[in-house]
């Protein structure tokens, strides 16, 4: 059974239970305005035997990236927040769907953290590329090692066969 999530112009097909969690009711009508404010999520979450991912998708292919905000330092604070928000919603998210998900995700035996990235395929020395892969895995490295010590950053070209999606 393949799960198909868009996320912009990408489409996420998963070998595995998958939600896109930024729009669970839960973390929509009781999370993201409890108890922190403007909590944050993570785009996708994958539930596959013993591991559990969190998946930020970022694709510059039409916009560079705007935010002041280091990347690195906003997909670590999705984590944050997603954790938090995957805690609160296995014991109370209205839906049974969504709470039994949570609870899957929760005992996972490893948490995988993914930044996939697209990015023009086109640089020069006036537009370089947006955002270097290595510098990225490298600071969520230190920033995430208590979650994943080796986090992913991959792009649709990229994946690896330990990750059971495919992107288009």
């Amino acid at each position: 059974m393949n799960i198909e999530i868009p996320e912009g112009a990408l489409t996420f097909t998963f070998k595995a239970n998958a939600a896109k969690y930024d729009e669970w009711s839960f973390y929509r009508q009781q999370f993201q305005q409890g108890c922190f404010r403007d909590n944050k999520a993570v785009d996708l979450l994958c539930a596959l035997d013993r591991d559990a991912w969190l998946i930020e998708v970022k694709d510059y292919r039409s916009h560079t990236r705007t935010k002041a905000v280091d990347l690195a330092d906003e997909i670590a604070i999705k984590v944050r927040d997603t954790l938090a928000g995957l805690v609160a919603a296995s014991i109370r998210a209205n839906d049974p769907a969504e709470r039994a998900f949570a609870r899957r995700m929760l005992r996972a035996q490893q948490m995988r953290i993914v930044c996939h990235i697209e990015q023009p395929a086109k640089t020069s020395r006036l537009r370089p590329q947006t955002i270097e892969p290595d510098k990225l895995k490298q600071k969520l490295r230190v920033l995430l090692k208590a979650i994943d010590p080796h986090p992913i950053v991959t792009d649709k070209h990229a994946l690896g066969a330990a990750q059971p999606w495919t992107v288009a």
